[in-house]
């Protein structure tokens, strides 16, 4: 088998990927990169699920990174994410450790492992209008006459393709910094439980958190000067408790609404995934309800690892 890279632990949320990722690396002696558009931010710890408990077994820390990079408030981006995991994923790679990938942000994960080039380059809305015009097929043949198509990304959809001609035409006339992204060799596994156990297993960890201290983060992050605009901007237990904190919701409307948005979450989730595997991704499915040995073992058993 040709040596990998990144094994990705991936998801829906509430499946228990941390627990599966660092007993994983446990085993390997591996490092964890997060790929958590939320768990960057320090003290955004429940609402985020960070259990960093979960990463010490037997008295024995696992080394995780891309969790806590900046404070609460700040407007963290996929861009930004790109530029973190670089650095760390050659730091990793130069001590010459395994690295395993867990989160269930499908659009960090894609941008990392696919390389996707997401530099900041502005809208060209009359280069768009003239673009638009022109056949999916025509739009290839162009972006195969300025740049080497290493990767199917930039071909997806004519969308994609418009913008990656965009941000070509844009660096021949700019001094721009441009990153060379490695080829990283990936193995996906998807921890996977049917839908009334996602369901049952999300509605329980709410539940859970909010009587363990969520209410109390949110209200704390928001007598820090964070304000509604920025709960509603991290989304899901921080936008409704935001709202509750706000008396725009009782705390009834706020469980019941919020409950409601983290199973809507989960299944855009899935549907992400099963887009990913429609782009000629392989993933690996892992029976949730398997016990954490044997899920271990399968994993193992698949990339012909062995423990340290």
């Amino acid at each position: 088998m040709q040596s990998t890279d990144i094994i990705t632990v991936t998801g829906a949320t509430a499946g228990g990927k941390t627990a599966l990722a660092v007993s994983l690396a446990y085993e390997i002696g591996a490092e964890i990169i997060s790929a958590d558009s939320r768990q960057v931010y320090r003290g955004m710890d429940i609402g985020t699920g960070k259990d960093l408990s979960e990463y010490v077994i037997n008295g024995v820390s696992v080394p995780y990174h891309l969790i806590d990079v900046v404070d609460a408030g700040y407007r963290y981006n996929v861009f930004e994410y790109q530029r973190d995991f670089l650095e760390v994923y050659q730091s990793i790679k130069e001590r010459g450790k395994k690295i395993v990938l867990c989160g269930g942000s499908g659009m960090y994960i894609e941008a990392v492992i696919n390389g996707y080039d997401l530099l900041p380059v502005p809208a060209n809305e009359e280069l768009r209008q003239e673009l638009e015009r022109k056949t999916h097929e025509e739009l290839i043949a162009i972006l195969s006459g300025i740049k080497r198509l290493h990767n199917k990304t930039d071909t997806d959809s004519k969308k994609r393709t418009i913008r990656a001609i965009e941000i070509e035409y844009y660096l021949k006339n700019n001094d721009m910094d441009r990153r060379q992204y490695p080829a990283i060799n990936n193995v996906y596994f998807e921890l996977r439980f049917d839908r009334e156990t996602r369901r049952q297993k999300i509605t329980d960890r709410l539940f859970y958190r909010l009587k363990n201290g969520m209410v109390e983060e949110v209200e704390g992050l928001m007598k820090k000067g964070l304000t509604l605009d920025d709960m509603l901007f991290y989304g899901l237990e921080y936008k409704y408790i935001g709202l509750y904190l706000c008396n725009k919701l009782t705390y009834g409307d706020m469980v019941e609404k919020l409950n409601i948005a983290i199973h809507q979450f989960a299944k855009r989730q899935m549907t992400w995934f099963r887009g990913m595997e429609r782009k000629g991704a392989v993933i690996h499915v892992i029976d949730g309800q398997k016990s954490m040995s044997e899920k271990i073992e399968e994993i193992m058993t698949e990339m012909n690892l062995s423990a340290t």
